[in-house]
């Protein structure tokens, strides 16, 4: 494997869409009870890319570290993706969401955050870069609320839903303005409601779009943002003039695919390896056979290989190596 270039180099060549000496590849995954400490996350997270060393370092905590200064408490139970269930809802009734006052990002929760990414940064320097985890304000309200009853709220009290999304908006604005204090590369935009399964276009567009907007905003000094669209049967059209660098979704699962994706973004796809099928219960032949398969969807140009979300935390060691030897791919 060509390794002349350092990730950061990699990645600019990958951006701009000029030929790259070998196929960038970026995994990331969560670190159940590694993620209640910023110090124990930020030595997972480095641990973890010592072994594999990936093109790039996603962030991940627990979905509730930027939640819980509102009162919001997790636990985790095993999950295989290393995610952790939520305890009883903060926004019980409509008048709750004019109780959220926006949150200081340099105490609490956010500010353990921080330090993680600072120790990170020291420890990995300038040549790989780190993107932090930013749930969109929609994605927040939902694990504010409960993933059975925002939608509830959104049809029934919108006004009030309106209020508690500008003040998790103003929230997360001053939490990017601070990470980007720490020398971050960029944030991976995580979208959660952008599935015609949850809601109407018109929908998403008043109460997701509308805040994704204005929350990116605050990222257009950083180069290497990627936004993550989850789920299935996607409005992926709508999301194609977000200012972003990469989009990340579950290519192998729902539509577009790679190669009508192409057509659809101007700029980096990231993904290309199922995370269940293929990363947990395949074998390296499988793994490269997706590999080359994403390569040959996507000509190989601006094109990062992954999964399309979080890689489970019961991967095997094998197969994550083997993903991670597919930059070769470009080589041969």
């Amino acid at each position: 494997m060509n390794t002349s270039v350092t990730h950061r180099q990699l990645l600019e060549a990958c951006l701009s869409g000029n030929k790259v000496s070998r196929l960038p590849v970026a995994l990331w995954r969560h670190f159940p009870v590694d993620d209640q400490s910023p110090q124990s996350l930020a030595a997972a997270t480095f641990a973890f890319q010592q072994i594999f060393d990936f093109d790039l370092v996603k962030v991940t905590p627990a979905s509730s570290f930027c939640i819980k200064d509102w009162g919001s408490t997790d636990t985790w139970v095993g999950n295989p993706e290393g995610t952790r269930d939520y305890g009883k809802p903060v926004i019980r009734n409509p008048e709750d969401w004019a109780k959220l006052k926006p949150l200081n990002p340099q105490s609490g929760a956010l500010a353990s955050q921080l330090e993680c990414l600072k120790l990170l940064k020291g420890a990995l320097g300038s040549t790989t870069p780190v993107i932090q985890t930013i749930f969109s304000p929609l994605s927040q309200a939902k694990n504010l609320a409960g993933k059975n009853n925002l939608v509830s709220f959104l049809r029934r009290s919108p006004q009030a839903l309106h209020e508690g999304l500008k003040t998790i908006t103003e929230s997360t604005l001053r939490f990017i303005r601070a990470c980007e204090e720490t020398g971050i590369d960029g944030v991976f935009y995580a979208i959660q409601h952008a599935s015609v399964d949850l809601l109407s276009l018109s929908e998403f567009s008043e109460f997701g779009k509308f805040y994704d907007m204005q929350t990116l905003e605050a990222t257009g000094k950083l180069w290497l943002n990627m936004a993550h669209i989850h789920g299935d049967n996607l409005m992926f059209d709508e999301l194609t003039d977000y200012p972003v660098q990469i989009l990340n979704w579950h290519d192998r699962h729902t539509q577009p695919d790679l190669r009508n994706a192409r057509q659809k973004f101007n700029g980096v796809l990231c993904g290309g390896l199922r995370r269940w099928e293929t990363m947990v219960q395949g074998t390296p032949v499988d793994i490269e056979n997706e590999a080359r398969d994403a390569i040959d969807q996507t000509g190989g140009e601006r094109f990062i290989l992954g999964t399309g979300c979080v890689l489970p935390i019961i991967a095997p060691y094998g197969n994550i190596l083997k993903a991670r030897d597919c930059a070769s791919l470009l080589e041969s």
